[in-house]
């Protein structure tokens, strides 16, 4: 493993202020490369509360991975997607997807042996 002056220069410590945290990947994951509305997010996330999926894609936003669109309608309607940069990381969530289901046939099998 390579050493690091410090730990913020460390490019996972890096990658991890970007998609750290309980929600940020699951959130990018249902975005994958379509656009929904804020109430899909929230149904495909039933365990997410309203408040904490607004922060959450608040600081998505922040971060440049996922652009919010509002239109000018009554009810008001808004819109989410991944940017490019954003995009830049589908091939980690892959990983990510791959990794948990095999994680999960390996705990699978374990249980039943």
């Amino acid at each position: 493993m390579t050493d690091f002056k410090e730990i913020s220069d460390c490019p996972i410590t890096i990658t991890l202020s970007y998609i750290g945290g309980r929600w940020k990947t699951i959130i990018l994951y249902i975005l994958g490369n379509r656009t929904l509305r804020f109430g899909e997010i929230s149904a495909r996330i039933p365990a997410i509360s309203r408040k904490v999926l607004t922060e959450k894609l608040k600081e998505l936003e922040a971060d440049g991975l996922v652009s919010r669109k509002k239109f000018n309608e009554t009810p008001p309607r808004v819109e989410y997607s991944i940017t490019e940069f954003g995009k830049s990381l589908n091939t980690i969530l892959m990983q990510m997807e791959k990794w948990g289901m095999e994680a999960k046939d390996r705990s699978t099998h374990s249980e039943t042996d």
